[in-house]
Order: C-alpha cells, then structure tokens, then sequence
C-alpha cells in the first residue's frame, strides 16, 4: 500500500483521508484535497547525474511506486531570453519553452503524478478506470500517460473543444465524453462519473498530486539558474495549478535553506474571465458572486469559479505579487509576436507575455511559462 505518512488533507477543514481511497474531495465541505507528505532537500551537485524526467526531484515528491513506469521523460525544458537587460534597463525577460513536453503543455508535469498514483490503485484493485475533466490539454496529457500506464481513462470535454485536441486524446485511446455547455457544466459532469464505485477521479484541480507534479517548473528553474530563483515568476491562471505548484516548491526551497529569497507571483488572466484579479484587487479573500465570462482566445483560463480560488490569492499575496489582466488584442498581437521570434504557442500560453509586455518592467529576471503549442489550435482569429 502508499506510504502511510501520506495523506489527503482538506486546507480548509483539516478532515483527512488516506490517499488510496477514491474520495476525491473533502467530505465535510466538498473542497479540493491538500497532500501532507515529509520532503526532502533536492541536492543540487547531485542532479548532474540523473535522468531527465520530474523524478530527478525525488526527494521532492510524494512516494510513488510506479513512477518508472509511467514517465515519458516529461521536464527539463528549456528556458531562453526573450528581452534582455541592458544599460540603464536592468530588467530581463526569459520564457521556459513546457510546450516542448511530450503532449506539448505543462499539464504534463501533473498528469505523470496523476497516472502513477492511479496505477497503484489499479493494481492493489480498488480502482479499474480513471475520469478526468479538461478544456483539452489536461484531458490529453491524462490521456497520454494513462495509456503509458495501461489505464481505462474517460475524459469528459466542453462541446467546441478544439478539434485537435480532440483526435489528440482519442488517439491515446481514451474515451471522450462531449459536455453541452460550460468549463463548470464539463467539471460537474465528471464529478458525477467520479463518484461510482471504482473510478479514480484524475482530477488536475481537486487532486493534489497534480500539484506536487507542477512544481517541479521551478524546481527546474532553480537548477538551471544555478541554486537560485528569478525575482519574477509569472503564470497565466484559470485553476491555478502551475501558480500553486510554484508557491509549493517556493516554500519548500526556502524551507530547506536552498534559497534565501521569495520571487514574486505574479497570475494573468483574460481580462474576459478575471474572476481572481478581480477579487485580489478588491483586496477580497474569496470570490463574489459568479460574474458572467465573456468568450475568450485564452479558453484554458476561462473558469469563472476555481475551486482552490482562497489558496490562490493567498498565495500571490504573500510573495508580494499581484495579478494583471490581458485583452483579446494583446493575446493575438502577442501570439504573433512569439511566432516571429520562431515560437509558435497556443492562445493560452501567450498571455504571460502579452501580460509583461504591457506592465511596466520589473527589475531583475522575470521568467514566463509558453504553456502549450500553437499546433493545438492554430492562430487566433
């Protein structure tokens, strides 16, 4: 069985659970699970002689029996200047390539977490298919590192998800379940599926192994620099599940003696759908009432109600960051921009650089994440 020092935690309600059950959220209050695990220091010196996949980080990680078996080599991307500082300007700006992860975004990096946890629960028999829910990137990488793991997967979809993602997930050989309506209408959907008997919920925003999975970008950022963080660390935000792997690896940098300093969150959104920018410049501590998205370029951060939305602001506040909102303009001219400079990203992931390119420059290194491939959708219209 799992280590039994891991478990589920409810943030909110302190209500544990062990984590090979299928109970996929807190029972008490229906929130998303936090992971209570002991972590180690990652030795820097000692990375140079590992394989490139998240497991490098070992140390960092939830216990995972089946890790070897799942990875697909995910991590490891590259990062590389975009603007570079100059003389009176001592601001620079550096994009880390995750459209280059075998699926071709960053859910990668919790999707690998996801399937080995599902695979253990598969072969001790408590689960015997896994259920996911996505606006196409997660739902592909499940996909992918289910069928790499020898899982039944289903993903539940919105109807008018792109096309390309679509044949991108059902040709990993999961099954796709079309939702009429919403990101939140997709979500309830497969919450529903979630609780028959024997299904694992692979969920990227209730499931905390997700998260464990995502940190690991700045783990990777913290080695390629040399033992240190950038100032800035930008990260568009929907779910928030690269923003809260960061804030998680952060914490735990500092918490070891590994850094000596706090880089700056800084979250974007569309300024279509800004539920969280809203709320933090309001200085609110929880989303209001549910405020209508309009239509967006930037479709994998359109969630109008995330669930872990507390955890967020908290956690952009005390990094001392802040959250900017970009326009449907300043996503098209900024995919144009990244292809011009020979990077060809999908909608979504330009917004952190449509973001920085709007802000005035902060001082010292800002980093932002070009989250998924323009392969996947095309140009913006």
């Amino acid at each position: 069985m799992l280590d039994a020092m891991t478990a589920y935690v409810c943030p909110r309600c302190r209500v544990e659970s062990p984590t090979d059950a299928l109970t996929w959220c807190c029972p008490k209050c229906r929130g998303p699970w936090d992971l209570e695990f002991a972590s180690a220091p990652v030795s820097l010196p000692s990375l140079a002689s590992r394989g490139n996949s998240l497991w490098r980080y070992e140390e960092a990680l939830p216990p995972m029996r089946y890790a070897p078996e799942v990875t697909l080599g995910e991590g490891r991307t590259p990062l590389v200047p975009l603007l570079r500082a100059e003389a009176g300007a001592p601001a620079s700006v550096s994009a880390k390539l995750d459209f280059l992860m075998p699926t071709l975004s960053f859910k990668d990096r919790g999707a690998v977490m996801l399937a080995a946890h599902a695979l253990h629960l598969t072969e001790f028999g408590l689960s015997d298919r896994v259920v996911a829910d996505s606006s196409g990137n997660a739902g592909t990488a499940v996909a992918a590192y289910g069928a790499r793991a020898g899982l039944d997967c289903l993903v539940y979809v919105p109807r008018g998800t792109s096309p390309k993602k679509l044949e991108q997930i059902r040709a990993h050989g999961a099954e796709v379940v079309e939702v009429a309506g919403d990101r939140e209408a997709t979500a309830r959907a497969a919450r529903e599926a979630a609780d028959e008997p024997g299904t694992f919920y692979a969920s990227h925003v209730y499931n905390p192994y997700f998260l464990h999975g995502t940190k690991t970008y700045v783990y990777e950022l913290w080695e390629e620099l040399g033992g240190r963080l950038p100032e800035t660390i930008v990260v568009p935000v929907g779910n928030g599940t690269l923003l809260l792997g960061a804030a998680l690896a952060i914490e735990e940098l500092l918490h070891h003696g590994l850094v000596d300093t706090r880089p700056a969150l800084v979250a974007v959104q569309a300024e279509a759908v800004s539920p969280l920018a809203a709320a933090f410049h309001a200085g609110a501590e929880e989303l209001g009432a549910p405020v209508p998205g309009r239509p967006t370029l930037a479709e994998g951060i359109a969630i109008p109600a995330p669930p872990r939305a507390r955890q967020i602001l908290r956690a952009v506040r005390a990094t001392g960051g802040t959250f900017l909102t970009v326009t449907e303009d300043q996503i098209r001219e900024a995919q144009r921009d990244l292809a011009r400079r020979g990077l060809f990203v999908e909608s979504t992931g330009v917004a952190c650089w449509a973001a920085v390119r709007a802000a005035p420059p902060r001082p010292g290194l800002t980093v932002v994440p070009l989250c998924g491939a323009g392969a996947k959708t095309g140009m913006a219209g």
